[in-house]
């Protein structure tokens, strides 16, 4: 919830100075780093500029949340950094400030993250604030309730959104009995349950060596770096029980749910069962699905919904990727008297990418756009430090920055077709809309079938 500590000055003219050198070089060395006590990391050594940036992350994220708490890992996340050690909440940030360090943290459904950037001279008080942090939080009662305030501010927002409210809503009605199916922030009544015993207790169980995934862009070589991480994480416990989240299949498919809503403009979510990341057929499946409604300004969506009838500013879809629980969704907002017409052509597009998948062309300029398009995420050492913590996440290999491209090269014509009338189903497609669209009636999800 809370943002990342801003970084000054300094450090944001260095950060500018790296994006060509990265940019044109992404192509590097990864190396596998073992600390002396058994901690492991992904390093890309960059000496062009005197930049550290680490990502990390623990299993578990707000999956593990006790029922009735839900929003205590996010909770941990927006507090673990205000004081730790002899240092309050206002003198711990103070030293981040004053050394342009950037440390934050983030629950997601799956993953407690966080990340560490710093100038390679102040890496010793980086790293050791860092470790503080993990280790040694103070939780005071004045930040938390603080924070805990600012929370639940956002949440009562966040209620009041249209868009919000209909993806809530087809979270809840896919996975009503599932932690997919929970607010990640949690609630405003959850939230008051959680106590500062509850944060020291998910500390202590999902923050340990062996829920742990690291990952370094920078001005390090592995040596030091291992030195670095026994000192940042060599004092968390070593062993938790093995966590995973059990499966999910979507508890419906199909059906339109209006959410009556008194704004001129509907908000519309689509989704219907995806393919996961470790589908052999997901590069073909990122690739139609790009062709579809993934490559903004190509995409058949954006051509036939924007370009073509002006219904609306900005269509898309996307592959959702939780571990278990992958999905196909779309959206688009446009006004109410349009509703039915922009849903029937997405639909459309849907059902004649089953049927036909894409022409020949339209794959040569996917791949084209997906493969050219690649360094340009490699912008800054932060940026290169995610992939390389996603790289390990997804069980990539080590060698997937090299072969990824390849991987996209290698689907032909046939295989987009296949994976296209497999991926996508129109009539599975659950439809939620918050507004008051003109023309169209509620229709009752049926219940999903394997």
């Amino acid at each position: 919830m809370k943002s990342f500590a801003k970084l000054g000055l300094a450090i944001w003219l260095t950060i500018l100075l790296s994006l060509y050198n990265l940019s044109s070089a992404f192509a590097v060395d990864i190396v596998q780093v073992t600390s002396p006590g058994g901690i492991h990391a992904w390093l890309i050594e960059d000496r062009s500029n005197p930049i550290i940036s680490m990502k990390f992350a623990f299993s578990g994220g707000s999956s593990v949340d006790p029922e009735g708490k839900e929003g205590l890992a996010n909770l941990v996340a927006a507090t673990i950094d205000e004081g730790a050690g002899d240092l309050d909440s206002q003198a711990f940030q103070a030293k981040l400030n004053d050394l342009s360090i950037s440390l934050g943290f983030d629950a997601g459904r799956e993953f407690f993250s966080g990340e560490l950037v710093t100038l390679t001279k102040n890496k010793a008080i980086a790293f050791e604030l860092l470790g503080l942090s993990l280790t040694g939080p103070r939780f005071d009662r004045e930040p938390i309730e603080r924070i805990r305030s600012q929370i639940s501010l956002a949440l009562k927002q966040r209620a009041d959104d249209p868009g919000y409210k209909a993806q809530s809503t087809l979270r809840t009605l896919y996975y009503p009995n599932h932690v997919y199916g929970r607010a990640n922030d949690g609630t405003l009544e959850s939230l008051k349950n959680i106590t500062i015993s509850d944060l020291k207790s998910y500390l202590a169980e999902n923050i340990v060596q062996n829920n742990l995934t690291i990952a370094v862009v920078g001005d390090v070589d592995g040596v030091e770096l291992g030195t670095l991480l026994d000192q940042t994480f060599g004092g968390l416990t070593q062993k938790s029980k093995p966590f995973r989240v059990s499966g999910a299949s979507p508890a419906i498919k199909g059906g339109t749910i209006i959410l009556d809503e008194d704004i001129p403009q509907s908000e519309v979510i689509m989704a219907h069962r995806g393919i996961s990341r470790d589908d052999p057929d997901y590069y073909a499946a990122f690739i139609v699905n790009h062709i579809l409604g993934g490559g903004s300004f190509s995409s058949r969506l954006y051509q036939e919904v924007r370009e073509k009838r002006g219904l609306t500013y900005s269509v898309g879809s996307y592959l959702s990727l939780l571990d278990q629980a992958p999905l196909v969704m779309a959206s688009v907002a446009t006004q109410n008297e349009r509703v039915a017409e922009t849903i029937r052509i997405m639909k459309e597009q849907w059902s004649l990418m089953a049927e036909e998948g894409p022409s020949e062309q339209e794959l040569i300029d996917a791949k084209t756009y997906l493969t050219g398009s690649f360094p340009l995420s490699f912008t800054s050492t932060g940026r290169v430090a995610n992939i390389l913590l996603a790289m390990q996440l997804n069980d990539l290999g080590i060698d997937y920055l090299d072969q990824r491209n390849k991987y996209l090269e290698a689907v032909t014509l046939e295989d987009a077709k296949r994976v296209a009338k497999e991926l996508f189903k129109p009539d599975s497609l659950t439809v939620v809309i918050a507004g008051r669209p003109v023309g169209l009636e509620e229709e009752a999800p049926l219940p999903f079938e394997q």
